[in-house]
């Protein structure tokens, strides 16, 4: 039997085997290469500097796919990890099925999945990416009994030969629409193929960000994804990323995702969104206020923010973009809807007022006629509306409706993570913003924290200076996010989460930068910059 739901999934495996990608059996995979004339089987799986690598696969029998689906393949991890040494550095690919698409790139047609890695005893490798966001998300659930969930806002750069027609306005690209904003069927098409490889995509606009240089015209855009399970988050953007990379190259485009390019314009964050459910249910909100829950998995955050900066913010241009007066932050704080916090609160649908029905009149009218319907006149029979009558049917169909738009907007309560870029690691990040939000439910202290930091002002305003001084600092350097790792990795650490090993690669890789005055050195020096943004170009 055909689900109408999943034969519109965007995901051509999906809708074919008529089942969720999470149920995907091993079975499931052979069947549809072997009704699809598959030729090749690509593994790919992040290394350590961030990026996805590629294993190629002919398909030549059934046998050879049956081995590669179940024993994986070999992989040399000293030359993914700096972590690993050479000595020991074998390591197994193994694919997980549930996240194979078609790919919308290969000439030849070909299934690709991501891959987990093991050791050579065949456990799951403890400094793995994959890994350490398994038992980050284990462990949450395990201390707090609730799930937790991510989406990110993926900005990034689209630069092209500049036109000289409709020319959009320097830094007002926000929502633009063509012809001022340039690159939005390139946006369009990479969020078509960025849902073919499963990703649940909320929305994609043209950002802030605009302007020409050396006869080239860059456009920032954004890419903002729904609400998944964490794991399944940092698999969606690193294949997003992947897919925003191969579609400008095909087009005689460039992109990145670097954290800034210049100075004086808008630099390029990595916003996380997250959210806590249980029994699916979002954990968010009690009363329409945000929950004591939600309170304390920011405290948990206020108190190893600096820390997440070593997962986040992953090279010295990182901290050009994380400056005074500008939309990222600079300070440990939290609010409602403020973008100059590190934390903030956005809006979430909880004023309990049907806005459509109040934007759309037919929608008013449609709901009054119903309510008119499902009103009984004076001594009219009581089984006027018994069940399967026209006003019954519309009674509860109005009901429903009015539980649905609640239950909707309900789960929309997210709380927003400013100040990862797109340097961030992403298995990393997520992991690192898991355990915060666990920690928060172990300090005893969490509900003060949140309190302490909260603030309902822009704290860069003169009068706020005093407020202002008494909040914590984010780190201003690589070398200095080192050091925060360094202090709080006990937090980290806890139930083996993040292994000592990649912590400790981790500081290493950091410290190399060796950029401790590095900001101010070259502050007021737009040669050095240019520099510094050339070499970190095609970051994470």
């Amino acid at each position: 039997m055909t689900n109408k739901h999943l034969t519109l999934n965007a995901n051509p495996v999906v809708a074919y085997l008529q089942k969720p990608a999470a149920q995907f059996t091993k079975e499931d995979i052979i069947r549809y290469i072997s009704e699809n004339e598959i030729q090749m089987v690509n593994f790919m799986y992040p290394g350590g500097d961030g990026k996805l690598k590629t294993l190629n696969f002919v398909i030549t029998d059934l046998d050879y796919l049956e081995t590669i689906l179940t024993c994986g393949e070999r992989v040399d991890g000293s030359s993914l990890f700096s972590f690993i040494q050479a000595g020991s550095s074998d390591l197994y690919v193994l694919p997980r099925f549930r996240t194979a698409f078609l790919d919308p790139f290969a000439e030849i047609p070909t299934l690709t999945m991501l891959c987990s890695f093991f050791d050579k005893d065949g456990q799951p490798l403890a400094s793995a990416p994959e890994q350490t966001l398994r038992k980050a998300s284990e462990t949450f659930t395990k201390v707090t009994g609730m799930q937790f969930e991510a989406m990110g806002e993926l900005e990034y750069y689209v630069i092209s030969a500049e036109e000289g027609v409709f020319p959009a306005v320097d830094q007002h690209g926000y929502h633009e629409s063509a012809p001022y904003a340039k690159t939005n069927a390139f946006r369009t098409k990479c969020m078509k193929y960025i849902a073919q490889t499963g990703g649940q995509i909320k929305y994609g606009h043209s950002e802030v960000g605009n302007f020409t240089l050396d006869g080239l015209t860059y456009e920032q855009n954004e890419i903002e994804f729904l609400p998944v399970p964490v794991e399944q988050a940092a698999d969606q953007l690193m294949l997003a990323k992947w897919v925003i990379r191969n579609l400008a190259y095909e087009e005689d485009y460039d992109v990145t995702f670097a954290p800034k390019i210049t100075t004086g314009k808008a630099g390029s964050g990595l916003h996380i969104h997250m959210r806590i459910m249980k029994d699916g249910r979002n954990q968010m909100l009690q009363e329409g206020v945000l929950s004591e829950a939600a309170r304390k998995m920011i405290a948990g955050m206020m108190d190893v923010a600096p820390a997440i900066t070593a997962f986040g913010n992953k090279n010295p241009t990182s901290y050009f973009r994380l400056v005074p007066h500008q939309e990222a932050p600079t300070n440990v704080c939290w609010g409602d809807r403020n973008r100059s916090v590190l934390v903030r609160v956005p809006l979430g649908w909880a004023a309990g007022i049907d806005m459509s029905a109040v934007a759309n009149e037919s929608e008013e009218c449609r709901v009054k006629s119903e309510e008119g319907l499902a009103r009984r006149p004076e001594g009219e029979s009581q089984f006027a509306t018994a069940p399967g009558t026209a006003a019954a049917n519309s009674s509860l169909f109005t009901l429903h409706s009015s539980l649905y738009t609640l239950h909707s907007s309900l789960n929309k309560q997210t709380v927003e993570m400013r100040s990862p870029d797109g340097s961030a690691d992403l298995y990393q990040l997520l992991a690192g913003l898991c355990v915060a939000c666990r920690h928060g439910f172990e300090m005893e202290n969490a509900l003060q924290v949140a309190e302490d930091t909260y603030v309902n002002v822009n704290i860069h305003d003169a009068q706020n200076a005093d407020r202002l001084a008494q909040l914590a600092q984010l780190p201003d350097s690589c070398t200095a996010s080192a050091d925060c790792i360094e202090r709080q990795r006990s937090v980290f650490e806890q139930y083996d989460v993040f292994s000592p090993a990649m912590i400790d690669g981790i500081i290493a890789q950091l410290r190399a930068f060796d950029d401790a005055t590095l900001r101010k050195d070259i502050e007021d020096k737009p040669e050095e910059i240019l520099k510094l943004v050339t070499r970190y170009f095609h970051c994470g």
